[in-house]
């Protein structure tokens, strides 16, 4: 049933996307043929006043088709096709997908925070939320709850930057012991880490975030609650903008973190027993990721939609067909072979988790 949740958010988030689209050209008097959630064959196909709406079979992704002169009794100077109307007007049909992503995300963003409340300043110390099996945290004894004090004598601060701090000396700590001390249920421990050094850095195998209380202020006034929830979307839009940045600037790194519509399924699941707010957390992330992601000049995403036709604003003509198909081509090869390395990569690893957890 988690499963199923998180995959009917995922096909939630791209229709609530395609929308954006398609209302953007409706709205305009711009011509649309079809309006498609997933990809593959159609499992339900239902033609309404010259628009053929489906839901395909494989229901991560979708799109929205738009009539061109090619077809038969298509004008090709009709000024409601899509290609005919002005630079700007096509621009507002390609970004207002990743518009209503945004917005989803800050409305859901606006509704967990109305629900349940704003919570209270962080602690002093790191929570510890998970380890990987057969990593540096797990080997050394870390269980999930636990709250990291202090490292090597020193206490920790509160809040990111304590566990900037932190990450930093596990960093510059690869294959070196490190002493840290732990609260876990009122008790305090000393464990030593070790961690293995991955792309010359150190790593634990952990995942860490501030030491928050679960308890909750109920917001008081419209202030409190847009001040908090700005707050929120403001961090989650930049740490995500980060991510993608880092496959750039350090792809070996940062793609073993990258996470595949496997991982996503998984996470979307685990997150989904946490009830309604892990639920939301859920889609406001994806929300998020899906607008970065298809903000990026890939030209099968709407942001190389987009710098075509900005290139074509300037230039005053559209970039040559044979450039468009020779980019789109490579870009396809890419985002698949991606696509397919993370499906086999999330599978293996989910199978290898739940081995363990069976033996």
């Amino acid at each position: 049933m988690n499963v199923l949740t998180s995959i009917t958010v995922l096909g939630f988030l791209i229709f609530f996307h395609e929308m954006g689209h398609f209302l953007a050209a409706i709205l305009q008097g711009i011509y649309v043929d079809g309006f498609s959630i997933g990809f593959g064959p159609s499992i339900i196909q239902k033609n309404f006043k010259g628009i053929t709406y489906s839901f395909r079979a494989f229901p991560l992704g979708g799109f929205v088709s738009f009539p061109d002169e090619e077809q038969k009794n298509i004008d090709p100077k009709d000024p409601n096709l899509l290609k005919n109307r002005p630079i700007i007007q096509r621009v507002i049909v390609i970004s207002a997908g990743v518009l209503a992503n945004l917005l989803l995300a800050y409305t859901i963003l606006i509704i967990n925070v109305t629900t349940i409340g704003i919570p209270y300043d962080p602690e002093p110390g790191i929570l510890v939320l998970a380890t990987q099996p057969d990593k540096a945290a797990f080997k050394a004894g870390l269980e999930p709850g636990d709250k990291i004090l202090k490292i090597e004598g020193k206490f920790l601060g509160v809040g990111d930057k304590a566990v900037s701090e932190l990450v930093k000396e596990i960093q510059s700590s690869a294959n070196s012991p490190i002493q840290i001390e732990i609260d876990r249920e009122g008790i305090l421990k000393q464990i030593t880490l070790f961690p293995k050094k991955i792309d010359g850095k150190g790593t634990i195998g952990a995942q860490l975030q501030p030491n928050i209380r679960k308890e909750t202020i109920k917001t008081k006034s419209f202030y409190d609650l847009f001040s908090y929830t700005n707050k929120e979307f403001s961090s989650l839009l930049v740490k995500t903008i980060q991510g993608y940045k880092g496959l750039i600037t350090n792809f070996a790194s940062t793609a073993q973190q990258l996470s595949g519509p496997v991982k996503i399924v998984e996470i979307g699941a685990q997150l989904s027993q946490q009830g309604g707010t892990g639920i939301l957390l859920f889609a406001a992330l994806i929300s998020i990721n899906l607008a970065v992601l298809n903000s990026l000049p890939l030209p099968l995403l709407d942001g190389g939609q987009l710098l075509f036709t900005l290139i074509e604003g300037l230039r005053g003509k559209p970039v040559p067909a044979k450039v468009q198909i020779a980019v789109t081509q490579s870009s396809f090869f890419l985002l698949v072979g991606l696509s397919v390395l993370l499906i086999i990569r999330d599978t293996s690893q989910l199978l290898i988790v739940q081995r363990l957890l069976n033996q």
